[in-house]
């Protein structure tokens, strides 16, 4: 018994004691199959710990593609149910209830409006797009065909990329693979070849396919859309706006009246052209209480818009209160429309408008105002400024008294204003990738210390959750980058939608795409700044490492967001709210029109993804294509059935997609070089200095050859277009028309809304007084209080 116990069991014993027994080592337990619990899963620990410097697994990935996956299924079989509801049909057929195509059938209950169907997929993919082009315009139009492209280019990338580079990622290392989910999604990555790779020309092969394939579709693209904005400008009813110039800045005269200085100055130098003018003014309380007057109106009358010319209502139809005729409400409101536009010979007029900042000018050809409103009118520049009048839906009211001097501040501002938010925003980014490392998770938030150590749980932070949390803190950028296009000075609602889009665009790319890439470290965000020379070969190595981060993005984002669109959560619930507890009924007023500041940079950015991550993460494209294919059906379906155009680009945003779209071939060539630079692949290093080359010169033939058409008119079908009016009699009634078309007296409703066959202006009339004398007492409280105030708003000014 002695000799059995140990030194340390004894340390007085004298005699000799055996050598502990060696501490079993994992690998010992590994092969020893049964110290270990029947059915449990032997784990490596080191391995489990180095799992969380490689990076995301696939199983990860797989986790958060299920969600997702799980997500567009229920709220696609979500609207497919709601869509059918009568109480639903102002949330998703908005546009049809404004162009009254839609009638309601009688509420009555039925099991198949209970049942999910795709019908509404069958009917998105089979409309034409000449119909689409009708109903929605050329800016819906050209929108589709940016997801056309999408679909044609990575597919092409897709079977390159995922049959030729994807093999050649994975087998890059000399290492024995396990199991593909429990791989790390940097295997399937260009950072898994070593340096000094035979294997780097298949990149550079497939690189040269994806630039040749995409510079053809983009000048086939550019060609087509060129020819339909030609087709549009010469195929369109005669717009107002082709005959209207803007002037501002106008030298003050002590002798005359603003409005004789005017007259004088067209008459004289643009006699034989000159067909009159219309002076802008300021809203004065006068003005806001006529608005105010006028949303009373509305709000005891209830109407709907139906286009001028189209079949109304029977006359035989009455109001359910006096006997009186639909038709009679309509005479009503015409009467009360004219007697609220102001006379400018109102000697009071002349004396509040003394300070008026502009006017605008009607000339009697198309081809006279463009040139009018191209040309300077004076030696000094600031003095009498031209600008082509937007059509009248089109005019933003609100930012045509503002000087012209004061625009160019405004715009420093605007500007100054979105960079500050650019770089504020760095904050939410940075916390983001912090999700991405467990150790940063656990440092900060201690309590999650034991969660963090359960598989599932690691999957969703590092999977699923970042991209969500970056997903959201977005949703604050559209509207605060409308407000700086808003203040900026645009004249018309459409330049303010492009601005806008341009400053998302821009954000949207420096945020989630570099700002993500670099936020590794606070030095790599400096080092852009002082060694802009070392941005390729510092992209070339974060890059590849942040691929997991956009796969699951492209999921979050992209998927998911396609399905919150189709299913109009905010709306839904709006329209619960304003129907159920308020007792509202549908009214086509609260039309909306398509966000494209929001959804184009959103298109453009997964563009950038996918072909920045074409040859470096293969793995993005599948989702992608998912992504454009699913967008390209769901924004149909909503351009048909949703959306309302009340004013329209013509097409311009198409140069800024081109653009964007050659910039993310040109970062992606810029990225590979330094790749193959850090690979030490000479050769491809030189074949892609030359590919980077030729895609700029692209860029360059392209905008020669395309761009002026969206930026300016021909005299050509200018003139032919004046002439056909001229020889058919119409020119006459187009000046007619000119006089009466810029409103500034009426509501937006009124000066925005027009008819697209013909361009008349839409009427309102009354659908149900019956229904409409049952409305709530509050609504009627609220009227009176409306009117009340304006009246002693008005008399204490008086």
């Amino acid at each position: 018994m002695v000799a059995s116990c140990g030194v340390g069991d004894n340390p007085g014993s004298l005699s000799p004691s055996p050598a502990p027994p060696p501490r079993p080592t994992s690998s010992s337990i590994r092969r020893t199959p049964g110290d270990r619990p029947a059915g449990r899963p032997i784990v490596d620990r080191r391995r489990r710990i180095d799992s969380k410097s490689r990076g995301m697994e696939f199983s990860a990935l797989l986790t958060s593609a299920g969600i997702n996956i799980g997500l567009c299924a229920l709220f696609l079989s979500l609207y497919s149910v709601l869509r059918k509801q009568p109480h639903n049909y102002g949330v998703y057929f908005g546009r049809r209830l404004a162009e009254e195509k839609f009638r309601q059938q009688v509420d009555y209950f039925s099991l198949e409006r209970l049942l999910p169907t795709a019908g509404w997929i069958v009917k998105a993919y089979w409309c034409t797009e000449e119909e689409i082009r009708r109903v929605a315009g050329l800016d819906s139009v050209v929108f589709l065909r940016l997801f056309i492209f999408s679909i044609r280019i990575f597919s092409i990338t897709s079977l390159v990329c995922i049959f030729g580079v994807l093999p050649v990622n994975y087998h890059g290392k000399e290492t024995n693979h396990g199991r593909i989910p429990a791989e790390s999604l940097n295997v399937f990555t260009i950072a898994n070849l070593k340096e000094g790779s035979r294997m780097l020309w298949v990149h550079c092969v497939a690189l040269y396919v994806i630039t040749i394939s995409a510079c053809i579709l983009l000048y086939y693209e550019y060609k087509y859309i060129s020819r339909k904005r030609l087709a549009h400008i010469t195929g369109s009813p005669p717009d107002p706006g082709h005959f209207s110039v803007l002037v501002r800045s106008i030298p003050k005269s002590d002798n005359e009246l603003l409005d004789d200085t005017i007259r004088n100055f067209f008459v004289n130098y643009h006699g034989s052209s000159y067909l009159s003018h219309q002076m802008i003014y300021r809203k004065g309380s006068m003005q806001k209480f006529v608005d105010n007057a006028e949303r009373v109106y509305r709000k005891f009358v209830r109407v709907k818009m139906s286009s001028f010319g189209q079949s109304r209502r029977s006359d035989l139809s009455r109001c359910g209160l006096c006997g009186v005729r639909a038709s009679s409400f309509q005479q009503y409101r015409n009467k009360f429309i004219n007697s609220k536009k102001p006379d400018l010979s109102d000697p009071e007029v002349i004396e509040a408008q003394k300070d008026c900042p502009g006017a605008i000018v009607f000339f009697k050809t198309r081809y006279a105002a463009i040139v009018a409103s191209r040309i300077l009118q004076s030696s000094n520049p600031m003095l009498w400024v031209t600008d082509l009048t937007p059509e009248p839906r089109d005019v933003y009211w609100s930012n045509l008294w503002i000087p012209y001097r004061q625009i160019w501040l405004r715009k420093i501002a605007t500007l100054a204003a979105s960079v500050a938010f650019m770089f504020v925003f760095i904050v939410p980014v940075a916390f983001v990738q912090s999700m991405m490392q467990l150790d940063q998770i656990e440092q900060l938030f201690p309590s999650l210390k034991n969660m963090l150590k359960k598989p599932f749980f690691v999957k969703l932070v590092t999977g699923y959750l970042p991209s969500v949390v970056l997903l959201l803190s977005l949703y604050t950028v559209p509207p605060l980058m409308m407000f700086f296009s808003s203040i900026e000075g645009s004249i018309s609602r459409s330049g303010r939608k492009k601005s806008a889009c341009c400053k998302i665009l821009f954000f949207t790319i420096w945020n989630v795409f570099f700002v993500n890439v670099l936020s590794g470290s606070v030095l790599n965000q400096l080092n852009v700044f002082t060694r802009p020379r070392d941005m390729p070969s510092m992209l070339a190595e974060l890059v590849p490492k942040q691929a997991t981060f956009f796969i699951t993005y492209v999921l979050t984002s992209g998927w998911a967001s396609l399905c919150s669109e189709i299913l109009q959560v905010y709306n839904l619930v709006y329209n619960f709210f304003r129907k159920c507890i308020f007792c509202y009924r549908d009214d086509p007023e609260y039309g909306y029109s398509f966000p494209y500041h929001t959804e184009v940079p959103k298109v453009l950015l997964f563009n950038l993804l996918g072909f920045t991550f074409s040859i470096m993460a293969p793995l993005i494209l599948p989702f992608l294509l998912v992504y454009f294919c699913l967008g390209y059906l769901v924004y149909r379906n909503q351009i048909l059935n949703v959306y309302y155009p009340k004013y329209e680009m013509g097409g311009k945003l198409w140069p800024i997609m081109h653009s964007t779209l050659v910039f993310a071939l040109v970062l992606t060539q810029t990225i590979a070089l330094g790749v193959f630079t850090i690979k030490h692949a000479t050769i491809s290093s030189g074949f892609t200095i030359l590919l980077i080359i030729g895609t700029v010169l692209f860029h360059q033939y392209c905008r020669h050859r395309f761009s002026s058409i969206f930026n300016s008119f021909s005299a050509q079908d200018l003139i032919e277009m004046d002439r056909d009016d001229e020889q058919s009699g119409r020119m006459e009634e187009i000046h007619k028309h000119l006089l009466d078309a810029y409103s500034q007296g009426t509501t937006n409703m009124d000066n925005s809304s027009s008819s697209r066959n013909g361009g008349a202006p839409i009427e309102m009339i009354m659908e149900d007084p019956a229904q409409d004398a049952q409305d709530s007492n509050q609504e009627l409280c609220d009227a009176v209080k409306e009117v009340t105030g304006s009246i002693q708003e008005h008399a204490n000014e008086m």
